[in-house]
């Protein structure tokens, strides 16, 4: 047995604590929900709220989401922060089927593809820009599983308001159900 093999792995948040005070520090100011978990590599589990954007929310938004927002998980890896971390929503959870087309914006083990490609990651980057495009992810879902787009913004919806009015079409055409989870519009529905 070498000297190596006895050492316990050292972690990011252990190799970069001013990363890690930054990210608590962000993470307690816009989602106090999220509760920090050190196991491992370590991560964030919680609720984001339903509409964290500046932006006014569009009518009709709980009748279609819930009042709720989105629930997930945060998992950072070992090399963090130049690798984002994996978000996974928990509800909506992503089926298989939604994981292996792009439209749906997941990715294979069901965390959010919320980067379009790595290189729009530079390790500087706050979490709480991810975190942001996974709340504006959970109106889009809703709006895919209503029928009313073809697919996900490539941008997101955080800023843009072109998927608004969206919005209140869904809930006029009567696409969500008692608890506020869409049903699909089918042909009818406007693209």
């Amino acid at each position: 047995m070498t000297l190596h093999e006895d050492a316990a792995p050292v972690t990011w948040w252990q190799c970069e604590p001013r990363r890690l005070a930054r990210d608590q520090a962000e993470i307690a100011d816009r989602f106090p929900d999220l509760t920090w978990h050190a196991p491992g590599a370590a991560g964030w589990t919680g609720r984001l709220p339903q509409w964290p954007f500046v932006r006014d929310e569009p009518s009709g938004l709980t009748e279609l989401i819930g009042t709720d927002g989105l629930p997930v998980s945060v998992e950072y890896g070992h090399a963090y922060p130049m690798v984002p971390p994996r978000i996974y929503p928990l509800d909506p959870e992503p089926s298989i089927q939604e994981r292996t087309e792009h439209t749906w914006h997941v990715m294979g083990d069901g965390s959010l593809c919320l980067l379009q490609d790595a290189a729009a990651w530079s390790g500087r980057d706050s979490i709480v820009d991810l975190l942001l495009k996974a709340a504006g992810w959970r109106v889009e879902y809703a709006l895919m599983k209503a029928g009313m787009i073809e697919a996900m913004t490539l941008r997101g919806i955080i800023d843009d308001d072109q998927l608004d009015h969206l919005v209140v079409a869904a809930v006029e055409a009567g696409v969500t159900t008692a608890d506020g989870s869409p049903e699909s519009a089918g042909d009818d529905a406007p693209l």
